[in-house]
Order: structure tokens, then C-alpha cells, then sequence
């Protein structure tokens, strides 16, 4: 439903306070619309956000060309305005030598783009730039690229808020920032109907809801929650003087992927960009069932991992960091993706309800783009965007159950998406 709100008086409410949602803020107030509210359960950062934590990876290895394009137009901001926050170095994916999709289609993708790709066929090669990986890297080929990296996620969502309250965003946090479901009127939102207080009415609402966007509206297949694993160990400052230098590095076989010790702390992260799990609860808005992290509380407080998550962490560390692979967790929790059938973005005027537009599908790589992402969601907002890109990111409502595994765009490894039992979900 194509939207004609162009009255940059009325008020415009924006549910989500992780990346897509204050990027979009940002960006709305500096195209000059007045009254931008964003509303969330809890302050930004947001404690169980997909957008935060320690680190998230900074690439431009895809092998789609419009995110490749993205990817580079977003490091630019990465080594200026977001510079504090932004860690260079390098980035290497690692592959099984009989080859992989992915690692191959994203150096296509680079050289059609004019980028220069360092490939190696035995990924041993990789030790001359970085002589402190300790991976195992017997069988293996590998992409390297001394440009990426990764960004401290919460500060730099932190500075994303500030620069969004100097802007004059307002934000609703708490019981009254909880959106329990939308405030309809004639088959258009008019606002929202909240945890506490009267409803938080709106001329238009902007969904950036991520991983919880299922329990507010009806999207099917479009996107849904799963739950990938993280581990944090802690190093003493000898153990992490030892690894200086040391690259992101990513399996793509497995999925598991790991960061340099995070420098304030000597903390060491480990996750996998796998096919996750799924939950199980009823949607608000009606008896679906679907996938999706807890709306009440905090998802990120439970240290609990299903045992077969919790053990291929340690298989990724004893490829990638065998000298810390038997070393007790300092915390571990699940990070919870908003997944899309291929990995696009969903952003897009809602095509049924007017006044409605949504912006999500994260899908485990859209932190990376914040520098930029704001500009291209209101873009689209404004019908601006090019028609192909409102095309790939369009909402696509469909009858596939909202349990149905997703593909993703080819860089996840690992099994298949698997439904936590009621017994794991109650761990959470």
C-alpha cells in the first residue's frame, strides 16, 4: 500500500529501538519531519537487541550486489563519523577447499564491482598476514580482507541514540513504551495500544520490531525469529596480548565465527551465523503460532544454551581458538535474528493496513549498515528508492507456516532450524 504521508507536521511513531529503528529516526528528523517518537520496552541500547552486545562484524564480502554496494558505502562511515567505535582487523572466511557457494559468489561479486579480492587456495597463506590466528587451517581455503573488521555494537548504538535525542527524537521506554498490539480504525493504524496508559496514537507507525515483528502483525513467511548461540570467555590480559593482531575469522562450514578479545575487558566472543532455533508462542493478533523471543523481560539475562548449541561452539573453537576451547563460559545466551527467506530486508508500506510501514529482516547482517541503513529505509518510506530495490524489499505476505526453515542468502553454516522443546523454552 503505497503511502502518500507527506505532512511532516503530524506525528510519526517508531516501534523499535535497535538499528533499523534509530537510523530511520535519525534520518526522518534531518528530512525535516517534526515529531518522531521511538518506543521500546527498554532504553538503547537495547539489552537483548540484535544490534548489540560486545562486537558485531564489519565486511563488504557479499555476493549480492546491491548489499556489496551498501557494505562499502557503510565503511566509509565506519572510518569516519563512527571511527571511535570501528576495530580494523581484517576479516577472513574460511571454507573447506572443495569450495563453497558463498565464498566463491562474493569474490565474483567484488571483481564485477572493480574491488580487489584476496583469495587463497590454502588458507595457511592467511598466517603471513596474521601470525597470531590460531586456527586450524588444514583442508581449508580462505577470503582475506585487511579492510574489515567489527564495531563495539553498544557503544555505537549509543551514539546512534544521542545523535538521534540532539535531533529531537523523543522516546517512550518501559510499560508504556511496551506495545501490546496496534490501535486500528477502519482497517488504518491510528496508533498503539500500550502496556501502560492510554494508547500512543500516531499519524503514521513504523514497525522496526526485528525479531518480535510476528507478535504485532501478521507477516507469515516473510520473517521470523530464530535464536543463534553466543559464548563470551574471559581472558586475562597476557591471553589476549598473545592473540593481538588477529583478524575476525569466519567457518562457513560450520557457521562459528569468532572476535579478537574486545579490548576494554579482554573478553572473548564466539557465535555461529547459522539457521538458529525457533520458539513457539501464540501471536498476539490472533491463535498463529509463532517464533519469537520473550516480549516481557529480558532475553538476554538467561545464560541457558541447548546442549547441541553449546557444543558446536566448542567444536568452532577447538578449529578456531584451541587454546581457549575447554575454558568455562563467562556468560552465553542466544542472539535473536529476524529472518528472511533470503536474507533481503523487509522494507515497505504494509499492504494491507494504511499507515503502516515496516522496517525488518535483519537477517544477522544488518548492523553493519548503519551508517547508511537510515537513508535507504526512508527512501523507501518516501517512495523514493529505485523500484528494483523496492521490489527485492518489499513485504511478502504468504501462507508457507511461519515455522518453515529459511535459506537465508548462503552464508550461514550449521544444521537446519530446530524447534526448542517446551522444556528448553522455559530455560529462556
Amino acid at each position: 500500500m503505497a503511502s502518500n504521508f507527506r505532512q511532516k507536521s503530524q506525528p510519526i511513531v517508531i516501534v523499535g529501538a535497535g538499528v533499523f529503528g534509530l537510523t530511520t529516526a535519525l534520518e526522518l528528523k534531518r528530512r525535516g519531519y517534526e515529531s518522531i517518537t521511538v518506543v521500546d520496552r527498554f532504553l538503547p541500547p537495547v539489552i537483548d537487541g540484535s544490534s548489540v552486545d560486545i562486537s558485531r562484524i564489519i565486511r563488504v564480502e557479499y555476493a549480492d550486489a546491491l548489499y556489496a554496494k551498501m557494505a562499502r558505502e557503510a565503511y566509509e562511515g565506519w572510518v569516519t563519523e563512527y571511527s571511535d567505535y570501528y576495530y580494523e582487523s581484517g576479516f577472513v572466511m574460511l571454507a573447506d577447499k572443495k569450495g563453497h557457494g558463498y565464498l566463491r559468489d562474493s569474490q565474483k561479486t567484488a571483481q564485477a564491482l572493480g574491488h580487489k579480492v584476496i583469495a587463497h587456495d590454502d588458507a595457511e597463506e592467511v598466517r603471513r598476514t596474521y601470525p597470531t590466528i590460531q586456527a586450524n587451517l588444514e583442508g581449508l581455503s580462505a577470503n582475506d580482507n585487511p579492510r574489515g573488521g567489527w564495531a563495539d555494537a553498544e557503544s555505537s548504538i549509543r551514539h546512534l541514540a544521542k545523535q538521534c535525542t540532539l535531533a529531537g527524537v523523543s522516546f517512550v521506554c518501559g510499560s508504556r513504551g511496551t506495545v501490546q498490539s496496534l490501535k486500528l480504525d477502519n482497517g488504518r493504524v491510528v496508533g498503539l495500544n500500550v502496556s501502560e496508559g492510554p494508547p500512543i496514537l500516531a499519524a503514521q507507525v513504523i514497525l522496526a520490531t526485528g525479531a518480535w515483528t510476528n507478535r504485532l502483525i501478521e507477516v507469515s513467511h516473510a520473517t521470523t525469529a530464530s535464536g543463534q548461540p553466543v559464548g563470551f570467555i574471559q581472558l586475562t590480559e597476557q591471553e589476549a596480548q598473545r592473540l593481538k593482531g588477529m583478524p575476525v575469522v569466519i567457518n562457513l562450514d560450520t557457521g562459528v565465527f569468532c572476535f579478537p578479545p574486545f579490548p576494554k575487558s579482554n573478553v572473548l566472543k564466539v557465535a555461529r551465523h547459522g539457521y538458529g532455533y525457533a520458539t513457539e508462542f501464540t501471536s498476539g493478533h490472533g491463535q498463529t503460532l509463532v517464533s519469537s523471543p520473550k516480549r516481557d523481560g529480558d532475553n538476554a539475562s538467561s545464560s541457558y544454551l541447548p546442549a547441541d548449541a553449546d557444543a558446536a561452539l566448542r567444536d568452532g573453537l577447538k578449529q578456531l581458538m584451541p587454546d581457549f576451547a575447554h575454558r568455562p563460559w563467562l556468560k552465553r545466551r542466544l542472539c535473536w535474528y529476524s529472518d528472511t527467506q533470503k536474507g533481503d530486508f523487509v522494507i515497505d508500506h504494509h499492504p494491507k493496513i494504511a499507515g503502516l510501514f515496516v522496517a525488518t529482516g535483519g537477517a544477522g547482517h544488518g548492523f553493519k549498515f548503519l551508517p547508511v541503513l537510515g537513508k535507504r529505509i526512508a527512501d523507501c518510506f518516501e517512495n523514493k528508492a529505485p523500484e528494483d530495490v523496492r521490489e527485492k524489499w518489499r513485504l511478502r505476505v504468504t501462507d508457507a507456516p511461519d515455522l518453515a526453515p529459511k535459506r537465508g542468502d548462503g552464508s550461514r553454516g550449521g544444521p537446519l532450524l530446530r524447534k526448542l522443546s517446551r522444556q528448553e523454552q522455559a530455560k529462556l
